[in-house]
């Protein structure tokens, strides 16, 4: 297993260190649906979903897949699909994978709340790409798409997330 660690607005991986954006309620161990919050915990890459028609698939070494117009990820923690990919439409709320901005053109599923799925306890903690400005996300852990292609192509399965 290749664990990086995610402290203190760095992403370190071995000897390499690249400037990460975390999410906009901090770091909680208690996450919770909707805080903002990144989780304190280790989380596996489980695999790795990318915009094909804006790049080429991130070399990596977890399962790659592209990203279709009707993606989703179900965020209603009522839901018998929460915390799960679905197709849209989608009768109850979800994120669109498929953005118009760059965010996800390339995103890393980790294993947060995944197995097993707790109703509220968040849902959809990616490795995505940063914004320009590396402001917080919603509870993801974000970098350049340079730098997180850098990152998976070391053979990352994993973030350690840090105090």
């Amino acid at each position: 297993m290749v664990f990086a660690t995610v402290r203190d607005g760095l992403l370190t991986l071995g000897c390499d260190r690249w400037r990460c954006a975390i999410g906009r309620g901090g770091v909680r161990r208690d996450k919770q649906e909707g805080d903002g919050a990144t989780p304190l915990s280790p989380m596996p890459l489980r695999r790795v979903l990318y915009r094909a028609d804006r790049g080429p698939p991130p070399r990596c070494a977890v399962p790659v897949e592209p990203i279709a117009r009707d993606d989703g990820w179900c965020d209603d923690p009522a839901h018998r699909s929460y915390n799960r990919m679905v197709r849209l439409p989608f009768d109850a709320s979800h994120e669109e994978l498929w953005r118009a901005d760059a965010l996800y053109d390339i995103v890393g599923v980790l294993g947060w709340n995944d197995d097993p799925v707790a109703r509220g306890r968040g849902s959809a903690i990616f490795l995505h790409v940063a914004s320009r400005d590396y402001g917080p996300t919603a509870g993801c852990v974000a970098l350049s798409e340079r730098d997180l292609r850098a990152a998976l192509s070391c053979g990352l399965t994993g973030v350690d997330v840090l105090e």
